[in-house]
C-alpha cells in the first residue's frame, strides 16, 4: 500500500516545472467553463478528444527533429512519419466517433447527418476554439522547453516517438471515458465534470513526468 501511494504521489518540486504549471493552468479553462459557463459532458469530452489531435501534431514535429542516427532499424523519417500519421489518425478518428456517439448522441436522431450537424452546432455555441488554442499552447510550451531547449530531441529515437503518444493517450482517455460514464450515470454534471477534469489533470501530469523521465533515463550513460 505504501509503495502504491509513493508511486501515485507527485513530488512538490515537479510543480515548479514551467511545462507542468502551464499544463495545470490550461486544464483550469474547462473547469471555468463547467462552473461558470454551464459546459456539458459532450463539450468537455470533445475538448479532450481534440487534445489527441494536438498531441499527434507535436509528435510529428518531434519525429521531424529527432536524429535519424538514433534509429536502430532501417526505417527513415520519410516512411515512419507518414505511417504514424495514418495509424494515429485512424486511432484518433475511432476515438472521436465514440465521443460523438456516446456523449454527442448522434445516433439518437432519425438521420445520422442531422445528429452530426447538431453535435457540431453544440460545439459552435461555446468558445471551443479558444480552449483548443489553450491546449495547443500548453503542448507547445512543453515542446519548446523540454524537447528543444533541454535537448530531448538528441536523446529520442523514432521508434520511441512512434509509440509515445499512444501510451499517454490511452491511459488518459480510458480515465476520461470511464469518468464520463460516471458523470452521466450520477446525473451531477457540474460536480462530476470538475472532479473528472481534476482527475484528468493528475493523470496528465503523471504521464507528462513519466514520459520525460523515461527519455532522461534512457539517455544516461
Amino acid at each position: 500500500m505504501a509503495s502504491l501511494l509513493e508511486y501515485l504521489k507527485i513530488p512538490i518540486a515537479e510543480f515548479k516545472r514551467v511545462s507542468v504549471i502551464v499544463l495545470i493552468v490550461t486544464n483550469l479553462v474547462p473547469i471555468f467553463g463547467v462552473v461558470f459557463l454551464d459546459w456539458q459532458v459532450f463539450i468537455v469530452m470533445s475538448i479532450f478528444w481534440t487534445e489527441n489531435v494536438v498531441i499527434g501534431i507535436f509528435n510529428v514535429l518531434k519525429m521531424a527533429f529527432a536524429p535519424s542516427a538514433n534509429t536502430g532499424k532501417q526505417e527513415t523519417k520519410s516512411t515512419l512519419i507518414p505511417f504514424f500519421c495514418i495509424h494515429y489518425g485512424i486511432f484518433t478518428l475511432i476515438h472521436g466517433i465514440l465521443v460523438f456517439a456516446i456523449f454527442g448522441g448522434i445516433f439518437e436522431h432519425d438521420n445520422l447527418i442531422t445528429g452530426i450537424t447538431d453535435s457540431y452546432k453544440a460545439l459552435a455555441n461555446y468558445p471551443f476554439a479558444w480552449t483548443v488554442l489553450a491546449l495547443a499552447i500548453s503542448h507547445a510550451v512543453s515542446y519548446v522547453v523540454n524537447y528543444i531547449a533541454k535537448g530531448e530531441w538528441k536523446k529520442t529515437s523514432l521508434e520511441q516517438l512512434m509509440v509515445q503518444p499512444y501510451i499517454r493517450v490511452i491511459i488518459l482517455h480510458l480515465t476520461i471515458l470511464f469518468g464520463g460514464f460516471l458523470v452521466m450515470i450520477l446525473n451531477s454534471p457540474a460536480v462530476g465534470l470538475v472532479l473528472l477534469i481534476i482527475l484528468k489533470t493528475y493523470v496528465d501530469i503523471k504521464s507528462h513526468l513519466k514520459q520525460h523521465s523515461f527519455i532522461t533515463a534512457n539517455s544516461s550513460p
